[in-house]
């Protein structure tokens, strides 16, 4: 899409071989092909810590990284199912945080589509920015 979102080599093979040992790696796949990916985590994200903004609560949450879709299945509602997906793994969780590139803008404009409400700026290790959004339930 033209986005400056993924690059320098990430995310990487060590990236997703981490999800995988951490159990938060996730698939939707269709008859063994693999149609869409990402991490979910019930830890705590650091970069989340601080934001310039506010988060619409303080409790636990739920972090979703890398919605990664085939090409030929974008546009095909697998975004939402990935989410619908992510809350039946841990129903007692009632917060979703979720983080974008500035330029993301359709992963935006999922996001509100789907509840979420924008929540401010939040910082990653590499000092880049991303625009961060939270769903309560």
């Amino acid at each position: 899409e033209g986005i400056d979102q993924w690059q320098d080599g990430y995310p990487n093979e060590d990236s997703i071989i981490n999800d995988i040992n951490q159990n938060e790696a996730y698939v939707l796949e269709d008859n063994g092909k693999i149609l869409a990916t990402t991490m979910i985590s019930i830890n705590i994200e650091p970069t989340y810590n601080y934001i310039e903004g506010n988060w619409l609560q303080n409790d636990k949450y739920m972090v979703i990284h890398r919605i990664a879709i085939h090409n030929d299945q974008k546009g095909k509602g697998l975004a939402k199912i990935i989410i619908d997906e992510a809350l039946k793994l841990h129903p007692d969780i009632h917060s979703i945080r979720i983080d974008t590139h500035d330029d993301n803008l359709s992963m935006q404009r999922f996001l509100i589509k789907y509840g979420f409400t924008y929540c401010g700026t939040i910082y990653l290790e590499n000092k880049s920015t991303r625009r961060a959004y939270e769903k309560v339930f």
